[in-house]
């Protein structure tokens, strides 16, 4: 009997974006649904009751929500080509790095809203310097290093391509963020995500993703 393997997603996500590279490395097929998040399906609903978020992935009728859990899910179910290390301490820092990625995107957004929102150059200016602080400790943890979690694109590589969305919304403010002279080792890799296959096949077109995300500046900055 065939798997059954959906995603319920959203195009512009960097969260299902990060499910699709995972699926694409370990060659399952799977059928993707797009979700309209201010219409949702009764089945996002049903899959998800408590957050009612995508990324969901239902495995044989099975959901599974949370984009890093649904990683580690993929590579406990698919164990070819595993994208968490198999040393157990490896394992763990891969982990703890993922999740510090991901406290930090969400740390970024109460600068980025200011640089956005702001009508005064000291204001707009602090925001980008409280948006560059959570970006410190990641480019001290790259530098000297290829990839985060070792020579291959893995698990945190994977949670890092936020990075790419970074530089989308950089072009979308018309500020800089994420700044080659600021942050070398993290402008690197974020060069790596657009130039590696996998990602080729699941980051969205540039020009689409950033007119989606200017529409969405618009309105926050029209209602500030």
């Amino acid at each position: 009997m065939a798997e059954e393997v959906k995603l319920f997603g959203k195009w512009a996500s960097p969260f299902c974006c990060r499910i699709e590279v995972a699926l694409k490395l370990k060659g399952v097929e799977y059928e993707y649904i797009e979700e309209d998040m201010l219409n949702k399906s009764p089945a996002l609903l049903n899959y998800n009751p408590v957050h009612k978020k995508i990324p969901v992935l239902v495995h044989n009728g099975k959901p599974i929500a949370e984009s890093l859990v649904i990683m580690e899910y993929i590579d406990e179910t698919w164990k070819h080509n595993p994208i968490l290390p198999i040393d157990p301490f490896e394992k763990a820092m891969a982990r703890f790095w993922a999740k510090f990625i991901d406290d930090k995107f969400w740390a970024l957004w109460p600068g980025v809203k200011k640089a956005i929102t702001s009508s005064g150059e000291k204001e707009r200016e602090e925001g980008i310097e409280e948006a560059q602080l959570h970006l410190n400790a990641l480019e001290t943890q790259l530098k000297e290093k290829k990839f985060f979690g070792g020579e291959k694109l893995g698990f945190v590589e994977i949670s890092a391509s936020l990075l790419i969305w970074i530089v989308v919304f950089q072009e979308v403010m018309g500020v800089e963020i994420l700044t080659q002279e600021k942050f070398p080792a993290l402008h690197k890799l974020t060069q790596k995500f657009v130039d590696d296959d996998v990602f080729k096949q699941c980051v969205p077109p540039w020009e689409p993703l950033v007119a989606y995300f200017k529409a969405q500046w618009g309105t926050l900055a029209a209602s500030k």
